[in-house]
């Protein structure tokens, strides 16, 4: 009863329900599945009379795949049991393994519960707080585009057809808004802090929901100009702004970049039960603004005019700047296949599959990609989906962590097939087959596909780069020793993360060489700081 009295505090906002066996909640839990209910969280003793709780946590699993598990000991067995658990925690069987709390007002505990709660709410299909509505007919790859942005950017959505109550009303609503002479068109996004919107792209909505929809004003010239707003330029723009510089960002999608669309990192330094990178990003996002940093979202660079300051030119007009560090990350590479790529948006996907999991229940899905990226995916929609396979082109254990392959093998649904790739697939009106080649024997099988989600590599922005900003053959930017000799001062090499161009940086995956892990960027955004500092001081005379 304990237990149960710590989460009283929740009943306002969750129907808090108890068992008192495994074999009790099971039941349970089937009836509540049966009546279309949503369960957010599991929580079980470390210790029930009927089953060992890690090997029921595994059958409830199956039962509400979405639900956090949370194992919970009371003090006089917490130590003895933490071992048995530790190993099953590694392996993703459940979330947490948590100590109960032995007074009032445990704000570590609850602010651990809380986490997990947030962490199920930004997933769950049917947001019960929506801040978006999306009027739109199904099938529409520019729906699909402007979901995944909005998820990124924690801001919830869902969608109704034209044809149902709230969709009517959301277009008598726009049409008062937009006038009797203007033609709805979809998608038609309703918000009550907004205008309706029709968008045409999901960077018209970034403008309109953070950034600013008319030119780009910032007077005078600033200190440093941030191109990207991913892991490194994040850490970049909280570093340089907390330390007094005069610091813009400018980001053509949404904060947090590829990471923003990882439903769950789990090797993050200070993050034990994991944080998503939509998560991530937007707490960076917010600490950078409380020291001062301008964002401005949506708004695409189109080159670089470099100088003693610096021209950046944007789609919405132009910043002056000192110095200026890219950190435009990557984008997944293109699988190249035509009649896949055709099916972008209806049923096929490029990305983590946050947003688009929700629409996975009971299909058989795949990932392709052998980096983190792929596993994070897989994991995540393998709690939807009936079935998940995710294919690599080589043996998972060249590039991806060890904790996901661990964690990938426990998930009953999840298949992984090495050596292999997708050729081709198709559908009628969305994805309905693919075709697997079996790189060592040759052979190919064809199979039924409700989603395709690809995670292929990387490839950079850089390509609104000037010449004099040195690129590989790949289009990453070279920095430090990797800038060709004959550019190179006095016999010396740039600094690490300087390019060839004084006052220009480049961090994170953009630049040749990089880790491509979140913590590696974050701490490259922070370590371009310090050179940003050098390069001012060497423009106004003073000792280095």
């Amino acid at each position: 009863m304990v237990l149960a009295d710590e989460f009283r505090r929740y009943e306002r906002d969750y129907d808090v329900r108890v068992a008192s066996s495994c074999l009790d909640l099971t039941q349970l839990l089937t009836a509540l599945v049966d009546e279309g209910a949503q369960v957010a969280m599991l929580i079980g003793d470390s210790r029930v009379p009927d089953r060992p709780t890690y090997e029921a946590f595994m059958a409830w699993r199956a039962i509400v795949p979405s639900a956090k598990r949370l194992i919970i000991s009371p003090w006089d067995y917490f130590l003895e049991d933490a071992p048995q658990y530790r190993l099953g925690l590694a392996r993703g069987k459940f979330d947490a393994h948590l100590l109960l709390p032995r007074g009032q007002r445990d704000e570590e505990f609850h602010g651990a519960i809380t986490e997990l709660l947030s962490d199920w709410g930004s997933t769950v299909a049917d947001p019960e707080a929506v801040n978006v509505k999306i009027i739109a007919p199904p099938g529409l790859p520019l729906t699909a585009s402007i979901r995944d942005f909005l998820d990124r950017t924690g801001l919830p959505n869902r969608t109704w057809s034209p044809e149902s109550e709230i969709g009517q009303m959301c277009i008598e609503r726009a049409q008062e808004s937009f006038g009797p002479d203007v033609e709805i068109r979809f998608p038609l996004l309703w918000s009550p802090y907004r205008p309706p919107l029709m968008p045409t792209s999901a960077r018209e909505v970034a403008r309109v929901m953070f950034g600013p929809s008319m030119e780009v004003e910032v007077d005078g010239v600033v200190d440093v100009v941030v191109v990207g707003a991913g892991p490194a330029g994040l850490a970049a723009a909280v570093y340089a702004s907390s330390e007094g510089l005069s610091t813009v960002v400018v980001e053509s999608d949404a904060v947090g970049g590829q990471a923003g669309s990882s439903s769950m990192i789990r090797n993050y330094l200070g993050f034990p039960r994991g944080i998503s990178g939509m998560r991530l990003g937007q707490r960076a996002r917010n600490q950078a603004i409380r020291f001062g940093t301008r964002f401005f979202t949506g708004v695409a660079v189109e080159h670089l005019e470099v100088g003693e300051v610096h021209r950046v030119v944007t789609d919405q007009g132009e910043i002056l700047a000192r110095n200026v560090v890219i950190s435009t990350g990557v984008a997944y590479r293109r699988l190249g296949v035509e009649a896949i790529e055709d099916l972008v948006g209806k049923g096929v996907h490029y990305g983590g599959g946050v947003t688009m999991a929700r629409e996975m229940e009971g299909r058989d899905v795949y990932v392709v990609g052998g980096g983190n990226s792929a596993g994070q995916a897989a994991v995540h929609l393998s709690r939807f989906a009936r079935s998940v396979s995710l294919v690599a082109r080589r043996p998972l254990s060249q590039t991806m962590s060890d904790y996901l392959i661990n964690e990938m093998g426990t998930a009953p649904n999840i298949t992984v097939c090495e050596n292999t790739e997708v050729v081709d697939g198709g559908g009628v009106d969305a994805l309905e087959w693919l075709t697997l080649h079996r790189r060592t024997t040759g052979e190919h099988e064809r199979v039924g596909a409700g989603g395709l989600f690809l995670l292929l590599g990387a490839e950079p922005h850089c390509d609104w780069l000037p010449d004099e900003v040195c690129r590989d053959e790949k289009g990453f930017v070279l920095t430090g020793r990797d800038v060709p000799q004959h550019l190179w001062t006095d016999a010396l090499p740039p600094a690490n993360l300087a390019t060839p161009v004084p006052g220009v940086f480049a961090a994170g995956d953009a630049r040749a060489g990089s880790m491509k892990r979140v913590a590696a960027a974050a701490g490259e955004g922070a370590s371009v700081v310090p050179l940003v500092h050098a390069h001012l001081s060497a423009l106004d005379g003073s000792p280095v």
